[in-house]
């Protein structure tokens, strides 16, 4: 399942870098979308976001208020959910998703690989 990880950094305490090379090691195809290019491990980090297709998860490491770009860019990829790592959560992207059939979930995209809930 593809997800497209939004926040990503290269810096490694970052939990984006951290949930991107979890996913790796999980087998997931992994999008990296960030404010500075750069790699983690053989995933590049891109800065604009592109119509990608076939995202099923949009994981979040930003804050609301740095979400507002992307709300109608994460809305046209149809993803199946979106998952708000804490200190993510945002009502307002939440609606509009749900309104968009999508399935929104607050959680920890760390936690739900190694507790095989992902």
């Amino acid at each position: 399942m593809k997800t497209l990880v939004i926040g990503a950094s290269e810096n490694k305490s970052r939990f984006s870098n951290q949930a991107i090379r979890l996913l790796k090691s999980y087998n997931h195809e992994v999008v990296a979308l960030g404010r500075r290019t750069g790699n983690i491990n053989d995933t590049e980090i891109i800065t604009e976001p592109l119509n990608f297709k076939g995202i099923h998860t949009v994981s979040l490491y930003v804050s609301p208020k740095n979400q507002i770009e992307y709300y109608q860019y994460i809305i046209s990829l149809k993803p199946q959910r979106i998952i708000f790592n804490p200190g993510t959560e945002n009502h307002n992207l939440s609606e509009l998703a749900k309104e968009n059939n999508i399935e929104v979930i607050e959680d920890c995209t760390l936690v739900m690989l190694t507790s095989n809930e992902f």
